[in-house]
């Protein structure tokens, strides 16, 4: 076992919740963090006849299936101006959006339940349990990952080639990856003391599938409701995941400035809110 399961610990000090406390105890509890996503993503398919293979074919299905319905069923192309003729790319771009979505939708529905479903390590004083959210999002991202591969192919087969402006993508996700870790933090919380959290939040992530430019542009939606799909926080990511993996544009670099900044905010937040609250776990459990 690692290092940071065995260090001395005072049950009665109030557990740091500062931003440097919080890159302190990511980087401090790494090796840990590492074993527990190899698990959460092995754990996913054990006892399955491919195993880790699934992660591949999972995406590969999903994608065929989404090239098949909207370029032969619904005959659908990307309207508004610089329209994308080619049926297969209306998949293309849908399946970036269902990627980011995904990401999010993983991490913020499993968020409330991560507690509940980890009790033995709540009683356990040494044990850091802020790292529970992020042991998921790596898994997520591993996932991710995985789709991305899968993307960057029918790329290759659908465009003829992947834009060099993909190296990109990760500089794009990270705003997100950091909000949605700050957002877990506060529904693993919540979800200890209101068990009605993860139902809420199953519904929510619903409905933001379809509030999210996934399966259309912005530009296709009125302009009295485009403040509120811009308010989403998927929306901006998705566009530019869109503009660096498809389209072949240079990210908005001023926005995603913002974006990082304000993630790191929600981010500390998040976390300072779990830390605050965590000694009332094992009390409720």
């Amino acid at each position: 076992m690692s290092a940071p399961l065995t260090r001395s610990v005072d049950p009665h000090a109030a557990p740091p919740c500062g931003p440097g406390s919080l890159i302190r105890g990511l980087w401090r509890n790494r090796q840990l963090i590492a074993q527990m996503t190899r698990r959460e993503v092995l754990g996913r398919y054990k006892g399955s006849a491919i195993g880790l293979a699934w992660s591949f074919v999972q995406p590969l299905f999903m994608l065929t299936v989404y090239t098949f319905v909207f370029s032969e069923v619904f005959k659908a192309r990307w309207g508004g101006a610089g329209a994308v003729q080619s049926k297969t790319s209306f998949a293309v771009l849908l399946f970036v959006g269902l990627i980011v979505l995904n990401l999010f939708s993983e991490v913020i529905n499993r968020a409330p339940g991560l507690v509940i479903a980890n009790v033995n390590f709540v009683k356990k004083v040494v044990f850091p349990i802020e790292v529970l959210p992020v042991s998921t999002m790596g898994a997520a991202l591993f996932h991710g990952c995985v789709s991305v591969a899968v993307l960057l192919g029918a790329c290759v087969v659908f465009n003829g080639g992947i834009p060099w402006t993909a190296i990109f993508f990760p500089l794009v996700l990270l705003p997100l990856v950091i909000v949605t870790l700050g957002l877990a933090w506060v529904l693993a919380s919540l979800g200890v003391f209101l068990r009605d959290v993860g139902q809420t939040i199953s519904l929510l992530t619903t409905v933001l599938m379809f509030l999210s430019p996934v399966f259309y542009p912005v530009t296709a939606v009125p302009p009295r409701f485009r403040p509120f799909i811009m308010a989403n926080p998927l929306t901006f990511v998705i566009e530019q995941a869109r503009d660096v993996l498809v389209w072949g544009k240079l990210p908005d670099w001023a926005g995603l400035t913002i974006y990082t900044i304000a993630a790191f905010v929600v981010a500390w937040a998040g976390y300072a809110w779990f830390q605050k609250t965590r000694k009332g776990f094992a009390d409720v459990l």
